[in-house]
C-alpha cells in the first residue's frame, strides 16, 4: 500500500450488489453464476499473482446486504448479472432475471486483488465454484462498460493522486487539521474498544505507518452504515472531503458506544442481585427508549394486538381486552402475572365472536334420508329431528327447543345430534359432563386462582372456531354436586335463550353470546336430571332395539363397518344372517347394539388372523417357468435403480398349478362351532327362565335401568324364626317398603286366599321367618314397580304352586290390592321379548303406553291387563288364582 497500483486500460468487473468495496478493505466472496466463475477463472486464477478484477456496487431494490467488518462475509453471486450494455450516466441501468428488476451499476468502483483464491465443485451438478478473499486497492471512474461478453469489463481511469500530488495536499493547513481531527477521535476509539474487549495495542499500529488518506477508507470499511453512506465514501475522490466524513462516522461510531455503555449502566443500576438474569432484556427495552423506536414489528405482543384486532370482539370485549393488553406491555416476561395474562388475551383472540358456519340450504328429504342411512327404526325420533329442521328452515333464527335424547347406552343418542349438525351444515363439538361434580367446569375458573382456565362450554367454542356450531351435552344426567358448587344450575344458564345471550364465563369475565349455538343434550334416564333444568329440554326417549331390529342394523350396518375397520370385505368373511341371530339370541341381551358390535369384532378378528397368515404362505411356481434377464430394459432406465425380471410361461405347457396357487382362498363362512371357539359357550339360555321358576316361590318381574328394561328374578323362602321379614339383594328404601306391603297384603287376605282355613290361626308367620331375595346382589336395586312381583312370589310360597314359567310381570300396588301404572313399559316389554317370554301382566293403566311398542312384539306377546292384585294372580298361575287351594307352612 506505500505506492499508486499501476490500472490497466481494460479490466473485468464483478458486480457487487447493494454493498461497497472501500481500499483497504477486505471481504470473502463466492462465486457461483458462469459469468463470475469465467471472471474469477480467466482474471485471477490463470494470471495468479497479477491478477486484478473491478468490484462495481450494484443497486438492486430487491435485495439489501449489510456490511461486513475487516473481513466479512460477502454476498452469492447467482445468475444474475445483467446481459445488456448501457450508456455512460451518473448511474447504468440494466435488467437483471426479469424486466422487473432494474439493476443500477455505480459509475466509481475499486480494484481489488486475490489475496486467497479456492476452488470447488458442487456435487452431483459438477458445478464449478470459487471462493475468493479480495483486498480493495485504489478508485477507479468507468469511462465505458461493456456486459455482452462472457462477463463484463470496462475500460477505466483511476482516480488515485499521484505521489507529487498527494505531497502538494499534505501540505495544505486544512488537510493538516483534519489529519489531527480524525487520529484524536481515532485514538479515542481504539482506547475505548481496547477497555471493552480487552484487545491488544496493535490497532494502534495503523495510526503511525498508514497513510491517513487509506486509513480512512480502512477505518470506515469497519463501521456499520448504509448503502448511500458507503457510496458516498467510495466517491468521496478528494482526501480532505474523505477525512472529513471518515472523521464524522469514525466520531459517531465513538459516540454510539458511550451511549450504550451509558444505557448499560443505567439499567444496571436499577436492578437488583435477584433480577440480574434479566439483564438482557433490559438492555433491549433501554435501547428502544434511547432511540424512541418502540415500534417492533416483529414482537409478539404486537402480532398478538393485531389478532385481536381481527378477532371481532363486541366493543364492550374490545375495551376490557385493550386495558389488559396496556397492562401485558408494561410487564416484564420473567414477572408472575406475565404469562396468565398473554394466556387469557390470547383466548380473547382466538374464540370466534362473530365467525359463523356457513349454512347449507336444508334440504328435508336429504335429511331424511341421511337419517336413515346412519339410524336404522326409531322412526319418531327421526320424524322428531325432521320437524325441527323444518322450523329451522323456514326461520333459521328462531329460537328452537333443546333435544334431549333419552335411552340405553348403544341406540345412537350421539350420532342422531352428529346427524343434525350435518343436516345444518354446521360443525359439531362434543362437550362430555359424566362425572361433572364441580360448577367451574361449566362456568371456568377465576382468574386469580393459579391454573385457571375457561370451561369446557368456551374452550369447546374455542377449537370448534366457530360461534354457531351443534354443541352436545353428552351424559347430562351424570352430573353431581359437592362443596364445589352443581353444574346442573349453571347449566341453565346455558339452555335458557332469553340468558345465554349474555354467559358470563368466570374466566372470561366478559358477555359471551351463545344464543346462536344448538343444544343438544343425551342421557340414559330423566329422573337424576333437576326439574328445573329438564324443564328447559324437551326429552325424547329412545327405547332399546327389538332383535329383528338388531338383526337389520347388523346386517346392514355393523358388519360393513367391522370389515372395513378389520381391513377385511366379504371376500375373506362371511357371517349369514342365522348366525347373526344366535350371536343377538345367545350372547346379547342389551338394549343397544355396542356388545353385538364387539361380537361382530371379535369373529372379524379371527378372520383376519387367517388372512394375515396365508399372506405369508410362499406361492409355488410350475417347474416349467423360466427367469430370464431382458437385455431391452437397461438398469440406468429404471427409476431407483430398480432390478426388472420376467417370468416366461413356455407356450402350450398346463398352467393349472399356477392358477392353483394363486387363487383367492375361500371365505370363512361363519358357523355354530366357529361361534363357540371365538366368543365361547352360549351366554343366554331360553330355559333359564323355565329353570328359576322350577319351584314355587319364584317369580319374574320387569324392571327399568340406564341400560334398558331387563328380567328381575324374586326368590322368597320360609324358616323356623320368629315371624321376622329378612331382605336381600342390594335394595333401596322404596323396594323395601314394597316388600313390607305385599307381605301385609297376603297375610291380611290369607282366609280369602286359601292359604289358611278359617278354623286356623290366620297368622302365616307364627314360628316361622320369610326371606325374600333379589338376586344379582352386586347391583343395586329401587323403585316402585315390583309390588306386584313380590305378592306372586309369596303366594307361590304360600300356595306352594309354581308361577308360570313364560310369563312376567311389573306394576306397584297399594295396601287394598289396587294394581297402580308404571314407567319404562316399552323398554320393560322388549326386554320380556328378549328372554323369549310370551305373557307379559301388566296394569290396566298403562294400556296407552303400549302404541310405542313395536307391532312387530306385540303381535308375538301376550299382553294381560290387570285392574286389581286378584286379577294378576289368576294370570300368573297355571289354571288361575289358588282360591281352594289350601296349604300350610
Amino acid at each position: 500500500m506505500a505506492g499508486p497500483v499501476e490500472l490497466p486500460d481494460r479490466i473485468g468487473i464483478l458486480p457487487f450488489r447493494n454493498k461497497v468495496l472501500l481500499p483497504g478493505a477486505i471481504i470473502r466472496i463466492r462465486c457461483t453464476s458462469p459469468s463470475s466463475v469465467k471472471l474469477v477463472e480467466q482474471e485471477l486464477w490463470q494470471r495468479e499473482e497479477k491478477g486484478l478484477i473491478g468490484i462495481l456496487p450494484v443497486r438492486d431494490a430487491a435485495e439489501t446486504v449489510s456490511a461486513g467488518s475487516l473481513l466479512s462475509q460477502g454476498t452469492d453471486l447467482g445468475d444474475r448479472s445483467s446481459k445488456n450494455q448501457t450508456g455512460m450516466s451518473d448511474s447504468h441501468k440494466l435488467n437483471g432475471k426479469s424486466q422487473q428488476e432494474p439493476v443500477h451499476w455505480h459509475t466509481r468502483g475499486v480494484a481489488a486483488r486475490a489475496l486467497h483464491l479456492s476452488r470447488g465443485v458442487e456435487k452431483p451438478s459438477g458445478r464449478v465454484t470459487y471462493t475468493v478473499v479480495l483486498e480493495g486497492l485504489c478508485r477507479f471512474s468507468i469511462m465505458e462498460l461493456n456486459t455482452k461478453g462472457t462477463y463484463s469489463t470496462a475500460r477505466i481511469s483511476p482516480l488515485d493522486m499521484t505521489k507529487a500530488e498527494m505531497e502538494r495536499v499534505e501540505q495544505d493547513p486544512d488537510f493538516i487539521e483534519l489529519s489531527r481531527q480524525f487520529k484524536v477521535t481515532a485514538m479515542e476509539l481504539i482506547s475505548v474498544l481496547e477497555q471493552k474487549q480487552k484487545t491488544s495495542g496493535r490497532t494502534k499500529v495503523l495510526l503511525e505507518t498508514v497513510p491517513l488518506h487509506k486509513l480512512a477508507d480502512i477505518f470506515v470499511a469497519s463501521f456499520e452504515m448504509s448503502f448511500e453512506e458507503q457510496l458516498s465514501m467510495l466517491d468521496s475522490v478528494d482526501v480532505k472531503v474523505r477525512l472529513s466524513k471518515a472523521a464524522e462516522l469514525v466520531d459517531r461510531h465513538l459516540q454510539s458506544i458511550r451511549v450504550a455503555e451509558k444505557i448499560t449502566k443505567k439499567v444496571e443500576g436499577q436492578l437488583s442481585k435477584s433480577q440480574k438474569e434479566y439483564l438482557l432484556r433490559q438492555q433491549m427495552r433501554a435501547i428502544k427508549e434511547e432511540l424512541g423506536d418502540n415500534d417492533d414489528e416483529d414482537d409478539d405482543v404486537v402480532g398478538l394486538e393485531r389478532k385481536m384486532q381481527a378477532a371481532g370482539m363486541p366493543s364492550n370485549v374490545w375495551k376490557h381486552a385493550q386495558r389488559e393488553l396496556r397492562r401485558l406491555k408494561k410487564m416484564q416476561p420473567q414477572q408472575p402475572g406475565y404469562n396468565s395474562s398473554r394466556v387469557y388475551l390470547e383466548l380473547l383472540a382466538d374464540l370466534p365472536w362473530q365467525t359463523t358456519s356457513e349454512e347449507v340450504e336444508l334440504d328435508l328429504k336429504a335429511a331424511k334420508e341421511r337419517l336413515d342411512s346412519d339410524h336404522f327404526g326409531l322412526e319418531k325420533v327421526k320424524q322428531r329431528i325432521i320437524e325441527y329442521l323444518a322450523v329451522r328452515k323456514l326461520k333459521p333464527d328462531a329460537r328452537g327447543p333443546v333435544l334431549c335424547f333419552v335411552g340405553p347406552p348403544g341406540v345412537g343418542k350421539t350420532s342422531l345430534a352428529s346427524s343434525i349438525a350435518a343436516a345444518l351444515g354446521r360443525k359439531f363439538v362434543r362437550i362430555s359432563l359424566g362425572g361433572v361434580k364441580d360448577e367451574a367446569d361449566i362456568r371456568g375458573h377465576r382468574r386469580t386462582y393459579i391454573g385457571s382456565m375457561p370451561g369446557r362450554l368456551i374452550d369447546g367454542l374455542k377449537k370448534v372456531t366457530v360461534c354457531n356450531p351443534v354443541m352436545l351435552l353428552d351424559e347430562i344426567d351424570k352430573t353431581g354436586s359437592d362443596i364445589r358448587g352443581d353444574p346442573a344450575s349453571a347449566l341453565l344458564e346455558v339452555l335458557d335463550p332469553e340468558q345465554n345471550k349474555s354467559f358470563n364465563d368466570h374466566y372470561l369475565n366478559v358477555p359471551f353470546d351463545l344464543s346462536k349455538v344448538i343444544f343438544v343434550a343425551t342421557a340414559n334416564r330423566a329422573q337424576p336430571i333437576p326439574p328445573p333444568l329438564l324443564d328447559r329440554m324437551e326429552v325424547i326417549e329412545l327405547p332399546g332395539y327389538t332383535a329383528e331390529e338388531k338383526l337389520k342394523i347388523a346386517m346392514c350396518h355393523l358388519i360393513p363397518r367391522v370389515l372395513h375397520q378389520h381391513g377385511l370385505n366379504s371376500e375373506f368373511l362371511k357371517i349369514p344372517e342365522v348366525m347373526v341371530k344366535l350371536i343377538i339370541q345367545r350372547y346379547t341381551r342389551e338394549a343397544g347394539v355396542r356388545n353385538l358390535e364387539r361380537n361382530l369384532a371379535a369373529l372379524a378378528r379371527a378372520a383376519a388372523v387367517r388372512v394375515a397368515e396365508q399372506e405369508h404362505t410362499s406361492v409355488p411356481l410350475n417347474k416349467y417357468v423360466h427367469r430370464i434377464s431382458s437385455p431391452f430394459l437397461e438398469s440406468s432406465r429404471l427409476a431407483e435403480a430398480g432390478e426388472v425380471e420376467m417370468e416366461v410361461l413356455p407356450m402350450g405347457v398346463n398352467n393349472h398349478e399356477i392358477s392353483s396357487a394363486l387363487s383367492i382362498m375361500p371365505p370363512m363362512i361363519v358357523d355354530e362351532d366357529m361361534l363357540e371357539k371365538v366368543l365361547g359357550p352360549p351366554k343366554y339360555d331360553d330355559k333359564e327362565t323355565a329353570e328359576r321358576v322350577a319351584t314355587p316361590g319364584v317369580s319374574v318381574g320387569l324392571v327399568w335401568t340406564s341400560f334398558g328394561g331387563e328380567v328381575q328374578f324374586v326368590e322368597a323362602t320360609s324358616m323356623v324364626g320368629k315371624g321376622d321379614l329378612h331382605l336381600t339383594g342390594q335394595l333401596g328404601d322404596v323396594i323395601k317398603e314394597s316388600a313390607q306391603i305385599a307381605l301385609t297384603w297376603v297375610r291380611a287376605r290369607a282366609t280369602e286366599l286359601n292359604l289358611a282355613c278359617a278354623e286356623e290361626s290366620t297368622n302365616l308367620l307364627e314360628g316361622r321367618d320369610i326371606h325374600i331375595h333379589f338376586p344379582a346382589g352386586a347391583v343395586p336395586k329401587d323403585g316402585p314397580s315390583a309390588g306386584v312381583t313380590l305378592v306372586t312370589s309369596l303366594i307361590s310360597l304360600f300356595s306352594r304352586r309354581r308361577v308360570r314359567s313364560d310369563t312376567a310381570m311389573t306394576g306397584e300396588m297399594t295396601l287394598r290390592g289396587l294394581v297402580l301404572p308404571v314407567g319404562g313399559i316399552k323398554d320393560k316389554v322388549l326386554a320380556a321379548h328378549r328372554y323369549g317370554l310370551k305373557r307379559v301382566i301388566l296394569p290396566e293403566r298403562n294400556l296407552k303406553d303400549l302404541a310405542e311398542v313395536p307391532a312387530a312384539v306385540l303381535g308375538s306377546m301376550e299382553i294381560l291387563l290387570a285392574k286389581r292384585m286378584e286379577d294378576v294372580l289368576e294370570h300368573a298361575f297355571e289354571g288361575g288364582c289358588p282360591w281352594r287351594q289350601h296349604s300350610r307352612l
